[in-house]
């Protein structure tokens, strides 16, 4: 009798239980996870998840599937298309010709000789001024000046160009010392067979009139663009001046001036120039002035 009751108490509490189950709260669906498809898109979804019962709804079986919704056919066939053109040469999926590929591993390491002239570079450049190797010297404050005209916004102290020396340092700015390095470089050294080692200056920086003349302009070496050569030193250590030997070669090197310089003024040209030559970037307008 008391093994009935027992089991009888047993039976009662798993109905109990499997009630209580039954009405556990569920989570509810998520939205995102409930796809509204075709009927027959339904149809091939309900045959895959393998459900026995075709009276299960539709959204239940999406909602349990994590099954990828099937591409469309569009999509498809424009994917299939864009891999069928990948196959051709020298294309991507996109279509587009890649990029040239660089094999690093391929590229040969600098030899000595191209390391020893990356240094001599680096070295050449210590010093330099104006993003110009071959110009020595170093960069000063702006120059102002109480004169109207005068005064250089980005001046520089220039001690040789093309490895040739000045004389004295001479301030100018950077239009002057780079048309001054070239004319050098092209002109005056070749001339002396690459014997030139030094450039008297006769005359830089300086704030005053043309000439020196009361009431004139500002002369262009008051604003940092001229530059005054009285004469010409050799390796062998011989003086070629301007005011004593102004010969065929030194006439030569002058009249090339007129290429590299807005101005050239020397023996001949207006009486105020016969022992040196004068040589200037002016921002005059119509072309280079030469006498």
């Amino acid at each position: 009798m008391r093994g009935l009751i027992l089991a009888l108490c047993l039976c009662l509490g798993q109905g109990a239980l499997a009630q209580e189950i039954d009405r556990s709260p569920r989570p509810p669906l998520n939205p995102r996870l409930t796809v509204v498809l075709p009927e027959a898109a339904v149809e091939a979804t309900v045959e895959a998840a393998g459900v026995a019962d075709a009276t299960t709804p539709p959204e239940a079986v999406l909602a349990s599937s994590l099954r990828p919704v099937p591409r469309p056919r569009e999509l498809a066939e424009r994917i299939a298309a864009l891999k069928a053109t990948s196959n051709a040469p020298g294309l991507d999926l996109s279509g587009r010709p890649p990029e040239d590929e660089v094999d690093l591993a391929a590229i040969p390491p600098p030899s000595k000789k191209e390391e020893r002239r990356k240094k001599r570079e680096a070295a050449s450049r210590k010093g330099s001024v104006c993003g110009v190797a071959a110009i020595k010297g170093e960069e000063i404050a702006p120059i102002g000046s109480k004169v109207g005209g005068c005064g250089v916004a980005d001046p520089v102290r220039v001690t040789s160009v093309s490895g040739v020396r000045l004389s004295q340092a001479a301030t100018v700015d950077c239009s002057i010392a780079k048309a001054l390095n070239s004319w050098v470089d092209e002109v005056a050294q070749p001339a002396f067979d690459g014997n030139l080692v030094e450039l008297q200056i006769a005359a830089h920086y300086i704030c005053r009139s043309r000439n020196n003349v009361k009431g004139a302009k500002i002369s262009e070496h008051g604003k940092g663009r001229a530059v005054d050569i009285s004469a010409f030193i050799l390796s062998n250590g011989k003086v070629l001046t301007v005011a004593q030997n102004y010969n065929k070669l030194l006439r030569r090197i002058y009249k090339a001036g007129c290429a590299y310089f807005k101005t050239t003024l020397g023996p001949g040209s207006d009486g105020y120039h016969e022992d040196h030559f004068h040589f200037d970037t002016s921002a005059r307008s119509g072309g280079a002035y030469c006498r």
